[in-house]
């Protein structure tokens, strides 16, 4: 699916009512059009569907910590609890 990301009709109808002569403003909405295209193509423009990309990978990401610092805080308090038995086992 592409995004629609520049209206050119739009953007010629506008030079054109502020005065600017058609072929003008033909050609600076097509200039306009080609630069934001190949502006988007090199990636240097996030999208929408970029960005939802990016936010369900970081949900993913701190999903996936989540459970790796429960387990790693669950094994640790096991290790205490285990460490302190087995002082007490001793000191009885």
């Amino acid at each position: 699916m592409t995004a629609t990301i520049f209206d050119t009709l739009g953007y010629f109808e506008k030079l054109k009512a502020a005065g600017v002569p058609e072929a003008q403003a033909k050609a600076q909405a097509e200039v306009q059009a080609e630069a934001i295209k190949d502006f988007v193509a090199s990636r240097e423009l996030a999208t929408k569907g970029d960005l939802l990309e990016l936010k369900q990978a970081t949900k993913n990401d701190l999903l996936d910590l989540e459970l790796r610092l429960t387990i790693r805080f669950g094994a640790m308090i096991a290790a205490a609890v285990a460490i302190l038995a087995a002082l007490m086992a001793i000191l009885r």
